[in-house]
């Protein structure tokens, strides 16, 4: 991977020999061949037309012969692969096959590109007429489907004259491991529409308010609608009249994210998981903090640790923010909220922003994962996001058609019942929630952020 750049690095390959008899002839040929026999029937006749069939034999495998000689070897042939964007996501990226002819004969070649499935269901097969000592190009499509490394395998090569006579094979070696990153367009977009929108509101309110944030600014005389808890009252004694502080919000405060990458994140709500989505949201968020001027950090888990980065600053700061999060993946068991927590509380002793992406197990008791957020609201301001489901709460909408479709609505009823009660218990206690579809995650957070910073919370 090139440095400054998220799309993987261009690789090429000479084409070398696949297996010890890389060439046949071709189906034309064969054809060929076959049409001899229309002298079988004069050869019926008279004996000496088996001469013409010899003959004719003899001539088509000459020709393939010199077809083939004619033909580039192997390693004539380069092949290079080019990507035009980073892999992310759900979104296509533009690819090219280019191959250099160091022969002398122009070919067509036909390229079989074997790329993980993970970014391409099918085999990608493409065609180029590659002139000597001129490069030709053919492009095509990858579609990532899931995060993390990937690895791509070797181009497969067919190649033949104009004759079309006979064919050779081989491979060019381009093995190579590209990186898939969430959702970045999606992230760049709304944080972008979310930051405008915030913008005209905070102006709008900061013509009106005062008081708001918790970093000093500056001094002013009091005004109807002014709180009397924001007076300065030595500076209103020493001027005779009523004295109001102006305050701002505070800039390069502590954002950490925390990614849950447990059991229960590794559902499919659409095309993808719970996990992708709550990668997502933390790449919108960090790129609205970063821009805002807070420091943001990062703690994905699951049973165990598996990225954490301390809160800062700075375009790189989000690259390792986005690194970090590409290569998140979804364990098989229960995550350990215990000791994530306990890991956070331990790296951040000041107040910060604390924003939990992840999901309420059913359970009888209260989850671990509410009883560590409900601790932790009294050191810090706890964001907790939490995606909606909508086919459970179709489901307890319903009507039943039978005693046993009953019970399930009863069940689901009971669940979303018990899940708005946890989420209830922490409003009460301070914490911001935001309970949303798994589409809109990204812009609810984000929104909360937002709203979290005009408040002064952080």
């Amino acid at each position: 991977m090139t440095r400054g750049r998220l799309a993987p690095a261009a690789v090429s390959g000479r084409g070398a020999a696949r297996g010890r008899l890389a060439f046949a002839p071709s189906a034309r040929a064969i054809l060929l061949l076959g049409a001899g026999l229309i002298f079988v029937l004069p050869a019926l006749v008279d004996r000496r037309a088996l001469v013409l069939i010899a003959a004719w034999d003899v001539l088509i495998l000459a020709m393939v012969w010199v077809d083939l000689r004619r033909l580039p070897r192997p390693a004539d042939l380069t092949v290079s692969r080019r990507w035009g964007s980073p892999l992310t996501l759900g979104t296509g990226c533009p690819l090219e096959l280019t191959v250099e002819n160091a022969g002398s004969v122009p070919v067509t070649v036909r390229l079989a590109d074997y790329l993980a499935p993970a970014l391409r269901a099918e085999l990608a097969v493409v065609e180029v007429q590659a002139g000597p000592g001129a490069p030709a190009s053919a492009g095509y499509e990858a579609r990532p489907a899931e995060r993390g490394d990937q690895q791509n395998g070797s181009v497969a090569l067919t190649w033949w004259s104009g004759w079309h006579l006979a064919e050779r094979w081989g491979e060019a070696p381009l093995d190579q491991i590209v990186r898939v990153y969430p959702d970045l367009i999606q992230g760049r977009r709304e944080a972008l529409y979310l930051i405008r929108s915030r913008q005209v509101a905070l102006e709008r309110r900061r013509a009106r308010h005062t008081g708001y944030g918790r970093e000093f600014e500056s001094l002013r005389d009091f005004r109807d609608g002014d709180e009397r808890r924001d007076i300065c009252w030595p500076a209103s004694a020493r001027r005779a009249k009523l004295v109001t502080r102006v305050y701002q919000p505070e800039r390069s405060q502590a954002v950490w994210i925390l990614v849950d990458a447990g059991r229960l994140l590794r559902a499919r709500v659409a095309d993808r998981t719970m996990l992708d989505v709550s990668t997502t949201a933390a790449i919108t968020l960090a790129q609205v903090a970063l821009a805002s001027g807070d420091k943001v950090g990062l703690l994905a888990y699951g049973r165990r640790l598996q990225a954490r980065l301390a809160p800062s600053r700075g375009a790189g700061q989000l690259r390792q923010l986005v690194e970090a999060l590409a290569t998140v993946s979804g364990d098989g068991v229960e995550s350990d909220h215990a000791s994530a927590a306990a890991a956070l509380l331990t790296a951040q002793s000041r107040r910060a922003l604390v924003v939990w992406l992840t999901e309420i197990a059913e359970t009888a008791g209260v989850p671990d994962v509410i009883g560590q957020a409900l601790a932790m609201t009294s050191r810090h301001v706890v964001l907790f996001g939490v995606m909606r489901q909508p086919a459970m709460r179709d489901l307890a909408a319903s009507a039943p058609a039978s005693a046993s479709g009953m019970y399930r609505i009863a069940a689901a009823q009971e669940a979303l019942e018990r899940r708005d009660v946890l989420l209830q218990s922490l409003r009460q206690r301070g914490a911001l929630v935001v309970e949303v579809s798994p589409a809109d995650l990204s812009a609810g957070v984000v929104d909360r952020y937002l709203e979290a910073r005009e408040r002064g919370l952080i």
